[in-house]
C-alpha cells in the first residue's frame, strides 16, 4: 500500500475509520476491488477484471462508486500512457 500512499496527498488520504465507514455502504464489488487495491497497487481496470474475475462492466461501476466515495484514486500509467491506474486514498 506504500504506493498509494505516496501518489495521495495528505489531504486526499483517508482514516482507516473514515474508510471503513464509506467502504460499508457500497456495493460488494466495489468491496472487492477495493480489498484487491490494498494487496497490490495501482492496477489498471483490466488487471482488477482480471485479479477479481470480475466482468468489466462491473469493474468500471464499481471503480466509479469508489471514485464517488473518494477511496480511490487515479492516475494515468507510466507504462502505457493510454491507461489508467487505480489507488486508494489511503
Amino acid at each position: 500500500m506504500s504506493a498509494s500512499r505516496a501518489e495521495t496527498t495528505p489531504e486526499d488520504r483517508l482514516s482507516d475509520a473514515e474508510y471503513r465507514d464509506r467502504l460499508r455502504e457500497l456495493p460488494p464489488s466495489a468491496k472487492l476491488v477495493a480489498k484487491v487495491l490494498e494487496d497490490a497497487t495501482p492496477m489498471s481496470q483490466g488487471q482488477l477484471a482480471e485479479e477479481t474475475l470480475l466482468p468489466d462492466r462491473t469493474v468500471r461501476y464499481a471503480l466509479n462508486r469508489l471514485d464517488e466515495s473518494g477511496i480511490v484514486g487515479s492516475r494515468y500509467s507510466f507504462e502505457d500512457a493510454r491507461k489508467q491506474v487505480y489507488y486508494l486514498n489511503v
